[in-house]
């Protein structure tokens, strides 16, 4: 052997041997990750980007749902009479704030059962803390809370009665019999909550001279006139989380059957040329145009996906009647809206549904 390749040898400098020349025998390759030292010891893993976190928090807290959450507050507006306003805008906040706090609490009470059935979710995965997920839960409620006091406290005491029932869905009565009642009650009281908050907010607002409030425009109505539409914003509701017990296993026909009939129900009475008993007459213009698209596009949100689920009521079709039942709710606020005389709220609301949709693509709402 060369002195020069002896050396190489020796030493095992991958540039001594490819600098030597050949003598027959191949040179042996030293890959340089496997050399010690500051240049040659592999990387250790880092911590996981931030994109990839948010990414997680996106999944746990289901942002693409959280666009059907505004519109509760605007058709709890509209069916006060008023536009919506800084106590509108309160509630908001307040049920954001809220909805993600059942999202995350969510996911903390079934991180056990998501591990054999889901495990790809952001706690089992291991991509969120389960500390991390109800420090969030409880942050999110304290700030909802808050939020809903500003607005009074009418307001604040509805927030209240929603925040226990999100809590006591996800912690207890999310797999009874009350499970679907409870997910409804929530809903309806998150309308109450923007009619309550609407109307409290405007009645502090101050007045004329020597007067404490100000007065109520005309055609005004307490915040009870929107317990019609939150009945029928209940029964949707109820309809999709029944059909939701079913989306991990499938199998059953009974719920989105059942669901595309109060569909369907809600559809008509949405049509009906006469309003409920203590519910405002529509706008007799633009309502009159706009009442049609909103309930067309609710049904064909909903009632489309409940029918291939029924028709086939695999766990993939039941997930996607579920996401379009979620999906539904916006439709359905802009149909409630319109029907209290607020057509022009109503077409406010249906411009989230672009923004739900294309978020529901990257982030289920399932």
């Amino acid at each position: 052997m060369r002195p020069l390749r002896l050396l190489a040898a020796v030493t095992g400098s991958p540039r001594l041997l490819a600098a030597a020349p050949r003598t027959g025998t191949a040179p042996v390759h030293v890959p340089p990750d496997s050399l010690s030292g500051a240049g040659g010891t592999a990387p250790a893993p880092g911590r996981p980007s931030s994109r990839t976190r948010l990414r997680a928090w996106g999944e746990l807290l289901r942002v693409s749902a959280l666009f059907t959450v505004p519109g509760d507050a605007l058709a709890g507006a509209a069916a006060t009479g008023r536009r919506p306003g800084r106590g509108t805008a309160l509630a908001v906040g307040a049920s954001l704030c809220l909805y993600e706090a059942g999202m995350a609490l969510n996911d903390w009470a079934d991180r056990e059962e998501d591990a054999v059935d889901r495990p790809h979710r952001p706690i089992p995965s291991g991509r969120v803390a389960p500390g991390a997920a109800l420090a969030a839960a409880g942050a999110l409620t304290a700030a909802g809370l808050a939020l809903a006091a500003r607005a009074g406290r009418p307001a604040l005491a509805v927030a209240s009665g929603l925040a226990a029932t999100v809590w006591a869905y996800d912690l207890r009565l999310k797999h009874t019999r009350l499970g679907p009642a409870a997910m409804a009650s929530a809903r309806a009281l998150d309308l109450l909550l923007g009619a309550t908050a609407t109307a409290g907010a405007a009645s502090a607002a101050p007045g004329p001279a020597g007067t404490h409030a100000a007065p109520g425009p005309a055609g005004a109505h307490p915040p009870s006139a929107a317990l019609p539409a939150a009945l029928a914003l209940g029964a949707h509701t109820y309809a999709v989380t029944a059909v939701s017990r079913h989306e991990v296993q499938g199998g059953s026909t009974a719920a989105p059957l059942a669901a595309l009939a109060g569909v369907a129900g809600l559809g008509a009475a949405a049509l009906r040329g006469r309003p409920a008993h203590g519910e405002p007459s529509p706008a007799p213009a633009t309502g009159t145009l706009l009442l049609p698209a909103f309930v067309t596009a609710y049904l064909r949100t909903a009632a489309v996906p409940l029918l291939h689920a029924v028709l086939n009521p695999s766990p993939p079709l039941t997930r996607r009647a579920v996401g379009g039942g979620i999906r539904a709710m916006i439709p359905l606020q802009a149909t409630l809206a319109a029907r209290a005389g607020s057509p022009l709220v109503g077409l406010a609301a249906m411009g989230l549904v672009p923004l739900a949709r294309a978020l529901s693509r990257k982030v289920s709402p399932t």
